[in-house]
């Protein structure tokens, strides 16, 4: 048990260097790292290297760059020098979604601002604010005491946000060397400021690109609009079809294999404060617009526990430069999250059959179906590590962390976890004013500070209750521990 002293000194040496840290991530930040095609692979890398000094800086041993076929860079670093203790694997991502529409952010989104208390940037909250999270906690660390509780390992992705097409591959080659006992992720996010979570549940995801063709050529829409099928037209009409009125899924048996939540799950869920006004806010809900889905599932059920469906992207015409045409094709991306026990590739075949039964007109449909999907996760909370963390934010933060599952995928966590029969502890600065793919991101300076802390203090959590839990078998520095 690391005493009370020591401890100390690592929080102060933490927001002694809260400025170096903060510059840190302002410098990770201005690297415009859209791991999305169509977006320069350079900068992606250019992001990794600057992520690889940073973890050298913290004090970490054999920094490298990771690669798989055409993949984005990885970066791994580790520290190793505490023979017999339980290891940590740190993950982040530094790659980060496409800005949007500039003009929608309040300053570039490549250029760090703070207002308020928070810094606004792309990146800030998803997730170069986790991955330097975690060089701040090593570094208070090594800075402070000249090691650390626990065998560390970092991984901080660089296509996460492109569906970590390369993850299998990846996985094949490098889980030896990235072996642990438990996994901490810092690509979450809390309950509300100054209120921090632990996510136990994730939806996976899957999707599909879906092109109906009409013509061999446009047509003007004048001397032959009422005859020739217009493809947009077409298209709206299948999309409409996969919800009901409700806006919940109606693609005959998509939601057939939805397990409902267990009493544990559905205990949580009811321990959960339920303002739907909140939500609204939150989410940039207008005006009198609903809610949508099956009103017999909670707002969290649908959030969490069920599938949706979202139209990601369309492509006929834009209304800049539309002319009197009847438009030869049209095409839309649709997403489909997935509700723990589905399984992505029948979910994916089902929204596909179901699309071409509804195409109207004898149109020609094509389907293509997305390279990446990943299944839902779900570890259920208790344990040694589980209760680390918990003991860790609850001193950080002052009060307790909620539990809670989130709707979105991070594709990494299964197939790690179930690789290392390791629990998964997922955290992060953000929020739900962050903004996480949307215009206008940012990280509440404060509960970022207090995560670094809080990280800090879990390593010292996790060295006492792994170390000494008697289902932990050790060996070569490794353990197996699982949820």
């Amino acid at each position: 048990m690391t005493d009370a002293a020591t401890i100390a000194r690592v929080l102060a040496r933490i927001d002694e260097h809260l400025p170096r840290h903060r510059a840190a991530l302002e410098s990770l930040i201005r690297i415009p790292s859209v791991s999305a095609g169509g977006f320069a692979p350079s900068e992606v890398r250019r992001s990794a290297e600057a992520v690889a000094t940073m973890l050298a800086g913290a004090g970490l041993h054999n920094v490298r760059l990771l690669e798989v076929g055409d993949s984005h860079p990885y970066v791994a670093a580790e520290w190793l020098g505490a023979a017999g203790a339980p290891t940590v694997l740190f993950y982040a991502h530094h790659d980060v979604q496409p800005p949007g529409h500039r003009e929608r952010w309040s300053a570039d989104p490549f250029e760090p601002v703070e207002r308020n208390g928070r810094l606004y940037g792309r990146g800030s909250a998803d997730d170069k604010g986790g991955a330097v999270m975690h060089a701040a906690a090593i570094d208070g660390w090594l800075g402070a005491t000249g090691k650390l509780p626990c065998n560390v390992k970092v991984l901080i992705e660089g296509e996460e946000e492109i569906g970590c097409g390369h993850l299998r591959a990846f996985l094949d080659r490098y889980a030896a060397e990235l072996r642990a006992d438990v996994i901490v992720l810092a690509d979450a996010g809390n309950w509300a400021v100054g209120r921090p979570a632990l996510t136990y549940m994730l939806r996976g995801l899957t999707d599909l690109a879906v092109r109906v063709r009409a013509l061999r050529a446009p047509q003007h829409s004048g001397m032959f609009g009422g005859a020739l099928p217009d493809p947009v037209l077409a298209l709206s009409k299948m999309l409409a079809t996969l919800v009901d009125d409700r806006g919940a899924i109606a693609v005959p048996g998509l939601a057939d294999d939805v397990r409902p939540p267990s009493a544990a799950e559905r205990a949580r869920l009811a321990a959960l404060a339920l303002d739907e006004s909140a939500f609204r806010r939150s989410a940039g809900v207008i005006g009198d617009a609903q809610l949508v889905g099956d009103p017999a599932h909670s707002l969290f059920e649908r959030l969490w526990m069920q599938p949706a469906i979202s139209i990601i992207g369309l492509d006929a015409h834009p209304i800049a430069g539309s002319s009197n045409q009847v438009l030869a094709e049209a095409a839309a991306r649709v997403s489909l999250r997935l509700a723990p026990g589905q399984d992505p590739q029948r979910c994916q075949q089902r929204l596909a059959d179901h699309l071409r039964a509804v195409t109207p007109w004898g149109l020609t449909v094509e389907i293509t179906p997305g390279a990446d999907s990943a299944p839902a996760w779900v570890c259920e909370p208790g344990g040694p590590a589980f209760a680390a963390a918990e003991a860790a934010l609850s001193a950080a933060f002052g009060v307790a962390p909620v539990y809670m599952g989130v709707g979105g995928s991070i594709p990494f966590v299964g197939p790690f976890a179930a690789a290392f029969g390791a629990p998964a502890l997922l955290i992060g600065p953000g929020d739900p004013g962050s903004r996480i793919h949307s215009e206008d991101e940012s990280v509440h300076l404060g509960d970022w500070q207090r995560h670094c802390r809080g990280e800090a203090l879990l390593l010292a959590e996790l060295a006492a209750r792994l170390s000494s839990d008697p289902a932990r078998e050790v060996f070569a520095g490794h353990g197996d521990v699982r949820c």
